[in-house]
């Protein structure tokens, strides 16, 4: 089904050790509104779309949200990678050390860890489909609000990156509205 390109969807290129930021974009690794919460999403609720232009979408946008889980990981994991024990517990982060060293885990910034109960999908595709809309655009204020926090090139420029795909993926999830939308109220003639 895909083909996997062993390189990010984007560069990443952080530029040095920052634990606390580190700590922000786990909100956009296992949080409520992050990056594998809305894959998952969409790869589920493809299967009850109504039309194939929203199946190939949802599929699409999809697997795009596990390349943007990609580049997050590679974000704290490059934010992380020289931290010292110390550092972890000084920024909140030193339960998710005694468990895990600096392996990543899908958590939110709290420690919370991920739940299938992110997901929605009710198979009603007009629900689902103005849902992901809303998430797109949690998702790209969760983006403007991290950009604000670094002033790291290389992370600001990767961020700008995701919010621009969020912008994007709202705009595409709009047109698969309008066309299920067209495809329930055309006549059908059995």
């Amino acid at each position: 089904m895909w083909v996997y390109e062993k390189k990010l969807q984007y560069p990443v290129k952080v530029g040095k050790c920052d634990m606390r930021m580190a700590k922000y974009l786990y909100t956009q690794y296992g949080g409520p509104d992050g990056e594998l919460g809305a894959a998952i999403r969409y790869l589920n609720q493809r299967y009850t779309m109504p039309t194939n232009e929203a199946k190939g979408l949802l599929t699409d946008i999809g697997t795009e949200e596990l390349a943007h889980v990609e580049m997050i990981c590679t974000m704290i994991y490059q934010l992380t990678k020289d931290a010292t024990p110390q550092q972890m517990e000084e920024a909140g982060l030193g339960t998710n050390y005694a468990i895990r060293a600096n392996a990543l885990f899908p958590a939110d910034p709290n420690g919370v860890p991920w739940t299938a109960s992110y997901i929605q999908a009710h198979s009603d595709p007009v629900t689902d489909l103005t849902e992901n809309m809303a998430a797109e655009q949690k998702a790209r204020a969760a983006y403007e609000n991290l950009i604000s926090m670094t002033d790291d090139h290389g992370m600001r420029d990767a961020l700008k990156f995701l919010r621009e795909r969020e912008v994007v993926h709202f705009q595409r999830f709009g047109e698969a509205l309008r066309i299920v939308q067209e495809y329930q109220a055309a006549k059908k003639i059995f």
